[in-house]
């Protein structure tokens, strides 16, 4: 019988093998993140499809960090001149040329680090942002799924995926084609990526933020918009940022 607890059950035993082989790997990122926020710069996160769930939750969140900025598609309307027809398109990711234009539309420091967030890790747009940010020598951190990204051809021209390029790869655990509970007929419910994803998201900040107070300075967390005061506190973070952060509609 296919019913709630199905998925209830493969996304329960999905966080725990995600929780029981990844930690390392969230260790590490958050040791190359700390040491970019703490030297100055800001988080750069990108995604693209859902995936851009991921990499918002890195920014503009409550708890999360505010020297965290989202690279997207969207910004080349919100920031350059395309319109917004230009990327309804939902494969629009596909298109080699669009993370370049992208990253000419932000302000990056070279001690920035990035984070790519892509389930599959093979769409134009995501390759190239990872070949652009380690070619100009960023530390970059992937979140995939590497059961997806090995079973496919990559689309970009070049053949890599994210995890080719990335100095850390955090590994979603979700299953090729994301969706984990069988239905009769061979149809698929319950996609896993962005649960684990999220919770990547979080781990990661969580091991930066425990980074600052080791070495004795005060994390810079945003505080909930929705509690008195909080505006003026996350104002101040902000403004030691200033175009470097953008939150959008984060």
């Amino acid at each position: 019988m296919i019913d709630q607890d199905s998925y209830a059950a493969v996304a329960r035993a999905t966080i725990t093998r995600f929780l029981a082989t990844q930690r390392d790997a969230i260790t590490e990122a958050g040791r190359l993140v700390a040491a970019s926020l703490l030297d100055g710069g800001v988080l750069q996160a990108f995604g693209t499809g859902h995936s851009r769930s991921v990499a918002l939750e890195l920014v503009g969140r409550a708890g999360g960090l505010v020297p965290a900025n989202q690279l997207g598609i969207r910004d080349l309307v919100y920031y350059g001149d395309a319109t917004v027809g230009d990327i309804l398109d939902p494969l629009v990711e596909r298109e080699t040329g669009l993370a370049q234009r992208i990253l000419e539309l932000a302000r990056i420091e070279p001690v920035d680090v990035f984070v790519v967030a892509s389930n599959s890790g093979g769409n134009a747009a995501v390759v190239e942002m990872a070949q652009l940010a380690t070619r100009r020598g960023h530390p970059l951190i992937a979140i995939t799924s590497l059961a997806h990204t090995r079973s496919i051809t990559p689309r970009h021209p070049s053949g890599q995926r994210l995890a080719d390029l990335a100095d850390v790869v955090i590994d979603n655990c979700a299953p090729y084609g994301d969706a984990a509970v069988a239905l009769p007929g061979g149809d698929q419910v319950g996609p896993l990526s962005n649960l684990t994803g999220v919770l990547a998201a979080n781990l990661l900040v969580a091991e930066v933020a425990g980074r600052y107070v080791a070495a004795g300075a005060a994390p810079p967390l945003f505080r909930s918009l929705n509690a008195p005061g909080n505006d003026e506190h996350n104002a101040d973070l902000l403004a030691r940022y200033g175009s470097r952060v953008r939150l959008g509609d984060a």
